[in-house]
């Protein structure tokens, strides 16, 4: 166990809080973000030509992609995985049966308010609609945000909700991305839930600690030290890659301030989809003091069916984990089925009916 301590957030030297009068430096790197194509590529040294399937319209789901991420691309690569996450591409557009707007059935797990109950003991509460980055696969890219995302009466009729209800122990902040929310927005949801005498965990969905590492303030390491809360942090890497030195220095701050870190991938063609890949992930990850959690097949959703890795070819990846890396490096194989009570192992999903089989 990592003794508790803040000294390592108080003494980065990215920390973006260094004076009370000054704008975030993670809001003013957000600022920068990419949001044209073009631009990108042309960062990148790649003529638009060199991708014959770009969409400059975007099928609808702007572009956006932060410098620090798109620094840790390879110039001249029009096939570099991380590039490859975040490019608008024409097979966006395509129809194919199967993929949805809605593939893990958020909208029917809906209680009101933005929170979504669909796991014993748990309750998610949608907290902003923003992320820092639009990944062309993201599950969410559809979600009606509007209609179910928060507002301050949201917020507080969600938070009552909860309190309400003893059954649950585990409140998990998802959006997109509860760490667009700011320190002080941030904190004062968390001193409503600290409230809350049957919760025992907080759980944090987010990718900023990787494509956004100057987020992890010092003020969100020490608000999560000092929760009463056991604090989880699950963070989203695809690609070994994505964890450059800046990402790598916001995690180990985040474990110094007694935060359990896990990560979550999602398996897509073009990416992840090789075995050294996914073996070289785990191992970066723990070299980051981060534990491989999930590697999920692909949700179906509307306009990501490109990145598809059919179902057997997964089950051959998971054996070739297992065969090259300790246990505790494997993460679990699963796939998100609207109304189950939890995620189902890729190797169960046939017995329960899984179409994709």
């Amino acid at each position: 166990m990592v003794p508790r301590s803040i000294a390592a957030c108080q003494t980065a030297t990215s920390d973006p809080l260094r004076s009370s009068e000054r704008e975030p430096a993670w809001k003013r790197d957000l600022a920068e973000a990419y949001r044209d194509a073009a631009d990108l590529l042309a960062a990148l040294g790649l003529r638009p030509e060199a991708i014959p399937d770009l969409d400059p319209a975007e099928s609808g789901f702007r572009m956006l992609v932060p410098r620090a991420f798109a620094a840790l691309m390879t110039p001249g690569d029009p096939r570099d995985p991380l590039l490859r996450q975040v490019l608008p591409l024409g097979a966006e557009r395509l129809t194919v049966t199967g993929f949805t707007r809605d593939p893990v059935g958020d909208t029917s797990a809906d209680l009101g308010h933005g929170l979504l109950r669909k796991y014993t003991g748990r309750a998610l509460l949608i907290v902003t609609g923003g992320c820092a980055v639009h990944c062309r696969y993201c599950f969410r890219r559809h979600f009606p945000y509007t209609a179910l995302g928060q507002t301050p009466d949201r917020t507080a009729a969600a938070v009552a909700s909860i309190a309400a209800d003893p059954g649950i122990s585990e409140v998990i902040l998802s959006g997109g991305d509860p760490l667009m929310l700011d320190d002080d927005r941030l904190g004062a949801l968390l001193e409503r839930l600290h409230e809350i005498p049957h919760l025992n965990r907080l759980r944090i969905h987010s990718r900023l600690p990787v494509v956004l590492p100057s987020r992890v303030t010092e003020t969100l390491c020490r608000r999560l030290s000092g929760s009463p809360l056991a604090s989880v942090l699950v963070i989203h890497a695809n690609h070994p890659s994505e964890l450059g030195a800046d990402a790598a220095d916001a995690l180990r701050r985040l474990r110094h301030a007694d935060v359990t870190l896990l990560n979550q991938s999602v398996l897509l063609r073009g990416v992840n989809d090789a075995a050294q890949t996914l073996g070289a992930l785990s191992e970066r990850l723990f070299e980051c003091g981060v534990l491989p959690y999930y590697l999920h097949q692909l949700d179906p959703v509307e306009g990501a069916a490109h990145f598809a890795v059919p179902d057997t070819q997964a089950l051959q990846l998971g054996e070739a984990l297992r065969d090259r890396l300790p246990g505790y490096l494997v993460p679990r194989l699963v796939r998100e089925l609207p109304g189950r009570g939890a995620k189902t192992p890729l190797n169960d999903a046939a017995r329960i009916g899984s179409p994709f089989l």
